[in-house]
């Protein structure tokens, strides 16, 4: 029952369409480019060429979107939820942020 009504107050988080470049910065260094497509005050939905494993926890730098103002990226950290695959390659990757860094 839980599960149920945390995934219930997840969805009452407004969610902003983005489209902004981000990277995911793993553990052992490595930076995966990709795109942030949604984020809300809860979480954010990734594209990239990157599997993770459930409950891993990313390091994600969102930038700014393209013709605002300049502002430094957006750093948190997000505990992956769910993963699948949308082609080419290319994953879709929704997850729980559980710190903002910057």
């Amino acid at each position: 029952m839980n599960d149920r009504v945390s995934h219930i107050e997840r969805r009452l988080d407004r969610r902003i369409p983005l489209g902004c470049p981000a990277s995911i910065r793993l553990q052992s260094g490595e930076t995966i480019p990709a795109e942030c497509i949604e984020i809300s005050v809860g979480g954010m939905t990734l594209r990239a060429a990157y599997v993770p494993g459930q409950l891993e926890v990313l390091e994600v730098a969102v930038a700014s979107p393209a013709g605002q103002v300049s502002r430094p990226p957006l750093v948190t950290r997000l505990e992956v939820k769910r993963c699948h695959s949308v082609g080419q390659g290319i994953y879709e990757i929704g997850g729980t942020t559980v710190r903002v860094v910057g």
